[in-house]
């Protein structure tokens, strides 16, 4: 892993809030060294935080009971371990030359060739920031009901989206380092004390380890379920990791803060899913689970991954249209991600996540052959910023790898299920890149 490092000296004086301000203006070029002063902890503190998050809580309810308690925990845990290595790796080539996620796509796909996965981005991006909108907004409703009546979620809905716009505009150092490291993470670890000390005087958890699956997933599929989870943030790390001093500390902080929260989510959705009641299991989580404080505490927190989703989608779409002012992006999606928050429902939830992984696996596959393999590191801010004569340069190579991916992820799932598409589609990607990649 090429190691590239900012002196702490670079990093911003006394009137640090205004240069983390200044920051969310930038686009697709480098960030320069005074802005690039995200340290481990930094690090860590992010993506913990996004680690944490009711759509976690929901997809760890699929585990079961298909899978028994034992075996569900096993898959989240090799799950997620899989899921934050290619997540470290991945924001380790944003941060090794300071360049958002779909710029380190242009030397493996081309500039051109690099707007097809943009594109693909800013749709599940904007997709994902929907349904945190439609989780705020229902569990917001819920608590207010007693006080405002029914029939809030539309003024809820639209106060949330107002909240991620205004932390977009703020930008990924003024959340990280004002909002976060000051308020966020405690929110997160108050929230972590309170559903344990509630799953350990509520719930009987003997007989929910002692629980059989009942066969309806397998185990890799479990597996698949969880690392779709960080693999859903592949396209946005590089989005922030850029800011890192160092890539060897955007690495470990990634890994080790997203990796300690997902875990916990998931095995809490796990919990969750065999206790409450069956019939409105959403409406279970958000309203019985904890109550009412213990859903506010998720609420504060929640607001963090809609901010990341729309934030990133806003540097996709810069990668096509560097002119486009940042903030005014920010706005403009948030905007469309309330709108389909005020539109659509949950009910496709489950496949919208098969959906991205089979996307974005093979995706990375490709960018980790070219990247790691290949050129061993050995990238410069040419290859991501190359001049105009071979800036219309499309790698067919890089597509027939990413579509080899793709297709052998739903062969997989829909032949041979018991061996989840996860694992083949990655390894398929990323040894036709490599075979192609050599001969270009």
């Amino acid at each position: 892993m090429a190691e590239v490092s900012t002196p702490a000296s670079s990093a911003l004086g006394p009137d640090r809030p205004q240069g983390d301000l200044a920051a969310a203006q930038l686009g697709i070029e480098p960030v320069p060294s005074h802005h690039r002063v995200l340290g481990f902890l930094d690090v860590f503190v992010l993506w913990a935080d996004l680690g944490v998050g009711l759509l976690v809580l929901l997809a760890g309810t699929y585990l079961v009971p298909g899978l028994s308690f034992g075996g569900a925990i096993a898959a989240i845990v090799l799950g997620t371990l899989i899921g934050v290595l290619l997540l470290g790796m991945a924001g380790a080539v944003g941060s090794a030359r300071g360049v958002t996620a779909m710029v380190a796509l242009r030397p493996s796909f081309g500039v051109r060739g690099s707007y097809v996965p943009s594109i693909v981005n800013v749709v599940q991006l904007v997709g994902w920031g929907a349904f945190e909108v439609i989780f705020m907004g229902q569990a917001s409703a819920r608590l207010a009901t007693p006080i405002l009546g029914p029939n809030t979620y539309p003024l809820f809905a639209v106060l949330w989206a107002g909240v991620v716009i205004l932390m977009g505009l703020g930008g990924p150092l003024v959340v990280v380092r004002q909002w976060l490291e000051k308020a966020g993470i405690w929110i997160v670890l108050v929230t972590a004390v309170w559903m344990l000390v509630y799953a350990a005087t509520h719930l009987d958890l003997g007989a929910a380890v002692a629980r059989p699956g009942d066969g309806s997933l397998t185990f890799a599929q479990g597996i698949d379920l969880v690392v779709v989870m960080p693999v859903s943030w592949l396209p946005i790390v590089g989005d922030f990791n850029r800011f890192a001093r160092n890539t060897r500390s955007a690495f470990w902080g990634t890994v080790i803060g997203y990796g300690v929260t997902n875990i916990g989510f998931y095995a809490l959705g796990v919990v969750l899913a065999l206790y409450l009641p069956q019939g409105d299991l959403v409406g279970s989580i958000l309203a019985i689970a904890f109550g009412a404080a213990g859903l506010v505490l998720l609420l504060g927190d929640e607001s963090d991954n809609a901010f990341a989703d729309i934030y990133s989608a806003a540097m996709s779409v810069k990668n096509i249209r560097p002119g486009l002012p940042t903030r005014w992006l920010v706005a403009a999606i948030g905007a469309v991600a309330l709108g389909i928050a005020l539109t659509v429902d949950l009910g496709q939830y489950q496949s919208f996540l098969y959906f991205v992984g089979a996307l974005f696996v093979p995706l990375y596959g490709v960018l980790f052959a070219d990247y790691f393999l290949l050129k061993r590191g050995r990238r410069t801010t040419a290859d991501y910023y190359p001049d105009e004569a071979t800036s219309g340069e499309v790698s067919l190579p890089a597509f027939v790898a990413w579509g080899v991916g793709i297709a052998a992820y739903w062969a997989v799932i829909t032949y041979a299920p018991w061996l989840g598409g996860t694992l083949p589609s990655l390894a398929a990607s990323l040894l036709v890149y490599l075979v192609l990649g050599r001969r270009r």
